[in-house]
């Protein structure tokens, strides 16, 4: 079944809301790319107006950026430590924002979408 992001039939307060218009193809939604670790592949997505957006479905680098000296390095994930939006994407080894993953320099905040920007970038997290 398709998944709808348009009005829905519902009010807040439980009453029914009379459409004036069925469906549009442009209030179709898709399901979440959980971008895991592994060997680096992308996704192309046709989006509205003939654009596209790359989706990661697999990814081992981060751009790291270090706060103390502000450089950017390309590292290796080694893997995900915490993941604040779904507790078993830990144990899936699966990247969104706001990941915490493991690197050669030590913990990493992941900034970026992956699965809607189709790169992995990240923050160096001070060791306290």
């Amino acid at each position: 079944m398709a998944i709808f992001q348009g009005k829905s039939k519902r009010s807040p307060s439980g009453g029914r809301n009379v459409s004036h218009r069925g469906k549009k193809k442009f209030e179709l939604g898709r399901e979440p790319t959980e971008t895991r670790l592994g060997e680096k592949k992308l996704r192309k997505i046709r989006t509205r107006g003939g654009n596209e957006k790359l989706r990661l479905a697999l990814g081992n680098e981060i751009n790291l950026v270090n706060p103390a000296d502000n450089k950017t390095q390309k590292l290796e994930i080694l893997n995900v430590v915490e993941n604040k939006a779904n507790l078993n994407y830990v144990r899936r080894n699966i990247i969104t924002k706001g990941a915490v993953v493991e690197t050669e320099l030590g913990q990493a905040k992941v900034t970026s979408r992956p699965g809607q920007d189709g790169v992995i970038n990240g923050v160096l997290l001070s060791e306290n």
